[in-house]
Order: C-alpha cells, then sequence, then structure tokens
C-alpha cells in the first residue's frame, strides 16, 4: 500500500474502533448470547472413541489419547491490562497452572507472544515435556535452562509424540495495530528473565498446527491470518479456529475455510485474557465480534458446523 492509503486504513480501522468501544456494552451481551448457544462440551464433537479434546481459554488446549496429552498455546498465568500498560514483569504462576493445566508429554506453540507462550516453559520443567516451534520458543526456554527442550520445527516435516503426528504450517499473525502491523513482531530477544515483560514476548515465526491422530485431523490457527500459498488444501474434522482480529485480515474466512473444509469449526480466542483465569465471567476481547462469527461462516459455507466449546477450569474437569 503507498502512504496515503494506509494513512486511509488505519483510519477506517481506527473508525470501526471506536465505534465498537461506544457500544461495547451491547457487543458483550450479543457475543455472551452467542456464546451461550453455541457452546458444547468437548465430549460433542464425534471425536474417536477415547480422545478427549479440552479448551484452556485463548488458543489454549489439551487432547489427550492412548495416555498421551499435548498442549497446545497453553495460557492461565492472566494479569490485569494495567500489569501490562506499566511493563511488568510478567511471569508463569506455579499455581494456577497445577490447578489449571493438566500433565503433558508436549507442548506444541504456534506463535510466543506472551498470551501463547507465556506458561510453556513451567509446564516444560513440570512435566519434563518438549516444546514444539519457533527459534523464538527456544530462546524463551533458554532464559530457564531448558533450551534443551526445545524443538524448532521445520515446515516440511512431520512430529510423533505418542499416537499424535503434527505438522507445522508457516503462517502470519493478523496486524492488530490499526491493521498496519503486528504488535511486538520479529523475534523473541530478551537475554534475561527480569526483561520478560509483556512486549518482551515478541511473535516469533507463525504457524498453523495439523495434528493427525485416531484417524480424524485437528487444524489449530490461533492467529487470524494465513499465507495463502503455505496452506495446501486438505480436509480437516476439526478447526480450531482464532477469531480474534480476523477483522483486520483481508477476506480471512473465505481464504481458510475452502482449504481446510472443516466439518467442524470450533471459535476460540474470544475470551478477555486481562480477566482471571478462574473469573465467574470469561469476559470477551474488545472487538472480537463472536456474534457476527456464525454468519461470516455462513457465508463462506453451509457444510461447517461452527460452535464454542466450555472452558475446563480445574484439572480433571471433563
Amino acid at each position: 500500500m503507498s502512504v496515503a492509503q494506509k494513512a486511509t486504513h488505519a483510519l477506517r480501522t481506527l473508525a470501526q474502533l471506536s465505534a465498537y468501544a461506544a457500544t461495547r456494552t451491547g457487543h458483550d451481551r450479543a457475543d455472551r448470547e452467542t456464546y451461550n448457544e453455541l457452546a458444547v462440551a468437548g465430549t460433542d464433537l464425534a471425536l474417536p472413541a477415547g480422545l478427549s479434546l479440552q479448551w484452556l481459554g485463548v488458543a489454549g488446549f489439551s487432547l489427550t489419547y492412548e495416555n498421551t496429552t499435548i498442549l497446545i498455546d497453553p495460557f492461565v498465568t492472566r494479569k490485569p491490562l494495567g500489569d501490562m500498560l506499566r511493563r511488568r514483569v510478567w511471569q508463569p504462576e506455579p499455581t494456577l497452572l497445577e490447578r489449571h493445566v493438566p500433565k503433558c508429554d508436549a507442548i506444541l506453540l504456534g506463535h510466543t507472544h506472551f498470551d501463547h507462550a507465556l506458561d510453556a516453559p513451567a509446564i516444560a520443567i513440570r512435566d519434563n515435556a518438549k516444546v514444539y516451534g519457533s527459534s523464538s520458543s527456544q530462546t524463551l526456554l533458554g532464559l530457564y535452562g531448558i533450551a534443551k527442550q526445545a524443538v524448532v520445527v521445520e515446515p516440511a516435516s512431520s512430529y510423533e509424540i505418542g499416537p499424535f503426528v503434527v505438522s507445522f504450517v508457516p503462517s502470519v499473525h493478523s496486524k492488530l495495530v490499526l491493521g498496519l502491523a503486528v504488535p511486538n513482531g520479529g523475534e523473541l530477544t530478551c537475554d534475561h528473565l527480569d526483561g520478560l515483560t509483556s512486549s518482551a514476548y515478541c511473535c516469533g515465526d507463525v504457524w498453523g498446527i495439523r495434528i493427525q491422530v485416531g484417524g480424524v485431523t485437528i487444524y489449530h490457527q490461533g492467529s487470524a491470518d494465513l499465507i495463502d500459498d503455505a496452506l495446501s488444501p486438505q480436509s480437516v474434522d476439526v478447526f480450531l479456529c482464532g477469531i480474534a482480529g480476523r477483522q483486520v485480515s483481508d477476506r480471512y474466512l473465505q481464504r481458510i475455510i475452502p482449504k481446510l473444509d472443516p466439518a467442524v469449526i470450533v471459535a476460540m480466542h474470544h475470551d478477555d485474557f486481562f480477566r482471571p483465569f478462574d473469573a465467574k465471567e470469561q469476559g470477551f476481547a474488545f472487538g472480537v465480534d463472536v456474534a457476527r462469527f456464525p454468519d461470516e461462516v455462513q457465508a463462506v459455507t453451509r457444510h461447517s458446523r461452527v460452535v464454542t466449546l466450555e472452558r475446563t477450569l480445574e484439572v480433571g474437569q471433563t
């Protein structure tokens, strides 16, 4: 885009955000109604017998099959927005992890923003688990002295974790800064734990994650954008679809849904991650518009069932 086009785009995005802010109470009410209407348990997704899929909030999931558990983007150490604005150090809280995150054999990271990667090192230490992700995730683990537990993934490779076969698809993060830039983009370069403010958790490489297990395929897209040529058309059974920021990614759903042809779309990354994980009301991310999402999907396909998942609040809850 030219400078003039960028300015116009930024002003349009700012106007949309301002309009949303002025009517946020109504949006939150509509989002909650839609979330409740669509909500199902992970056991209602027609998965193979013995395969457990649980939502941990934001883009976080736990999958268990044949005594093997993998986590995707686990994040339960929530802090108030004020802590981020004051640039306070943000590190995992072990008591929250013990209460809310099951023991695992491996952790998969789509990127290394704090709301996807902050808790991964502490969980990896607790469970002696490998962490699969970008070179930024390896840097993050190195700050905790466990760089050897990092697996820097390659897009042409598959990784067997017990009964799970996992591959990583190159992707990109949505441009949440007025539709023009990725927040805290680039590599994670922090060199000491005391420097891990929220902005130090830079994005790093971004991945879509394809998981095959028990005869089904699950695709996880934690950020609402993609590299079209990197994602080959291949039907999936369950699409774990991050919906925050989709409005600033050009024709996002029109581009990704036909490639995945999902039987089920699970809307996620819609909750307010500045509220405590176990708050009575989870809240909704600013601008997420859960209420509009089903119609947006229906405009692309009538084949896919759209659901939200009830959040798992305690280890062992199903």
